[in-house]
C-alpha cells in the first residue's frame, strides 16, 4: 500500500509569487550534454538498487533481497530494452539518441556500465552479505566443505533426482548452438566419451523443476 502521507511531503499550495517569470532559452545556449541517455540512466537507478545491498546498515536479508532485485532488473533490461534496441539496429530503424549518440555507441556504453555493476553485485555477495549471512546462520557451504556422510547423502539425491532430467545438447559443426530461453539457467560443459576417449562441447540446461 502507498504512503500517502511519503507522497504529501514537502508539498503544499503554491503562490504565484513562488514562480519566476518564464524565460526563453535558446537550445544552442544550452550545452550539448543537457541530457542522459535513456538505458544509462536505467542503469544508473539500478546502481542505487545495488547500493542498498551494500549499505551496512540495513538488516542483512534486505541486503540479500536488494541483491536479488538487481539481478532480476538486470535480466529484465537485456531481455527488453537491450534486445529492442539491437532490432532497432538490425532493422535500420535505429537514429542517434537525445543526447546524439548513435545507437551502436549506447550498446558499447551499456556493456562497459553492465560489467561494471555485475563485478560490484558478485563482490556485494561474496566480500559483504555472504560473510552478514554466516554470521546469522545462513551459510552456502562448499563441496570441499561437506562431510562425507553430506557428500554420500548428495551423491545418492543426484543419481535418482537430478542427473535422470539432464538432457546435454552437443555443440559441434555437425549441431548448431541450441535455442536457450530467457531467465533459464544453463551450464556450458565438456564430456568426455568413455567408449573413444573425445570429448565434446555441450550446453546443459538445468531443469526448472530442480529446487
Amino acid at each position: 500500500m502507498i504512503d500517502t502521507e511519503v507522497l504529501d511531503y514537502g508539498l503544499g499550495e503554491a503562490d504565484d509569487d513562488d514562480f519566476d517569470e518564464t524565460v526563453e532559452v535558446d537550445d544552442a545556449q544550452l550545452p550539448d550534454h543537457r541530457y542522459m541517455d535513456r538505458e544509462l540512466s536505467w542503469l544508473a537507478f539500478n546502481q542505487r538498487v545495488l547500493e542498498l545491498a551494500e549499505d551496512p546498515s540495513l538488516p542483512v536479508l534486505e541486503r540479500a533481497n536488494f541483491l536479488a532485485i538487481f539481478a532480476s532488473n538486470l535480466d529484465e533490461f537485456f531481455m527488453v530494452r537491450v534486445a529492442g534496441l539491437k532490432r532497432r539496429i538490425l532493422t535500420g530503424l535505429a537514429v542517434p539518441t537525445n543526447v546524439g549518440r548513435a545507437p551502436q555507441d549506447v550498446l558499447s556504453d551499456i556493456a562497459a556500465a553492465a560489467h561494471v555493476l555485475q563485478d560490484r553485485h558478485a563482490h556485494a555477495f561474496q566480500e559483504l552479505v555472504r560473510p552478514a549471512l554466516a554470521d546469522h546462520g545462513v551459510d552456502i557451504v562448499t563441496w570441499d566443505s561437506l562431510s562425507d556422510v553430506d557428500r554420500r547423502s548428495l551423491r545418492g539425491y543426484f543419481s535418482n533426482q537430478i542427473f535422470p532430467v539432464l538432457m546435454p545438447l552437443a555443440v559441434d559443426p555437425a549441431h548448431p548452438f541450441p535455442y536457450i530461453s530467457g531467465l533459464s539457467l544453463n551450464l556450458a560443459v565438456r564430456l568426455h566419451s568413455s567408449k573413444t576417449g573425445k570429448q565434446e562441447f555441450a550446453r546443459l540446461k538445468v531443469p526448472s523443476m530442480l529446487p
